[in-house]
């Protein structure tokens, strides 16, 4: 079983995918975020999905901005979907920031292309930390 990560946009949504041990985050697919029904009913079955960790985007201070409020909706919406899923709300704040800056820099203005990819990078950070996060708790409990 894996973990997806999504990095929720009014435009795009990013994803990132775990490896099957839970160890590694990549990039997934970047897509349409009307269409992101549509490719959670596909990838939830085809990749083995057991946990949706969903990007949380406070403000820098903590607090809940109005985009805030709108992913948590949605997120109550999927998570009523898709209930053979865990659902975890996970932060997500400068992941857009880290994704930007991993990315090559070169003299060229970056490509629509580019910035679509960003997003998927972006999830790739929130699911890494996810990871560590889980891999911290279970050392703990040994």
């Amino acid at each position: 079983m894996k973990i997806l990560a999504l990095d929720i946009g009014d435009q795009w949504t990013g994803s990132a995918l775990s490896d099957p041990t839970k160890t590694f985050a990549r990039p997934y697919q970047t897509v349409k975020s009307k269409e992101l029904d549509q490719f959670l009913t596909e990838k939830i079955k085809t990749e083995h999905i057991e946990t949706v960790v969903y990007g949380h985007p406070k403000t820098l201070k903590g607090t809940e901005s109005e985009q805030t409020k709108k992913i948590k909706q949605e997120k109550e919406r999927l998570e009523k979907k898709f209930p053979s899923v865990a659902w975890i709300l996970w932060d997500e704040r400068l992941t857009s920031k880290f994704a930007q800056s991993a990315s090559p820099r070169t003299k060229r203005k970056k490509s629509k292309e580019d910035k679509i990819k960003s997003h998927s990078v972006a999830a790739a950070f929130i699911l890494d930390s996810y990871l560590i996060y889980l891999q911290n708790r279970k050392n703990t409990e040994s």
